[in-house]
């Protein structure tokens, strides 16, 4: 149900113990019936979804919605946005490693004096 990409991604998180079903993994062969609800690991984030008709054939993207429902979790949502925020913070791609200068500032931004750096910047201004 276009949840992975290619049949043979989707038989090989079911290997690896990343489709899972109350708690139990899935093999690759399991059947589904209307109603069940099953789980899916990409990454940091788990996916639940519930199974709301049944199809034989290959689906186009925009009838998924009427075969299945994403149930997932809000707390896992706002992992993903986190993940997605987190990725657009750092430098652009291609600008090569951080210069010296680049370093210190970043070092000074994770430590702990950062409130007093910003206050230190705000007295130069004035």
């Amino acid at each position: 149900m276009r949840i992975y990409k290619t049949r043979s991604i989707a038989a090989d998180a079911c290997k690896k113990g990343r489709v899972t079903m109350r708690g139990v993994e899935l093999k690759p062969s399991r059947t589904f019936k209307i109603g069940d609800t099953f789980s899916v690991r990409k990454g940091p984030i788990t996916y639940s979804y519930e199974v709301l008709r049944l199809s034989e054939n290959r689906l186009g993207a925009k009838l998924v919605a009427d075969y299945m429902r994403d149930i997932t979790a809000p707390d896992q949502l706002e992992l993903l946005e986190l993940a997605r925020l987190a990725g657009k913070s750092g430098r652009d791609r291609g600008t090569g490693r951080p210069t010296k200068k680049d370093r210190r500032e970043i070092e000074v931004f994770f430590s702990d004096d950062y409130d007093e750096y910003l206050d230190d910047f705000e007295d130069d201004e004035e």
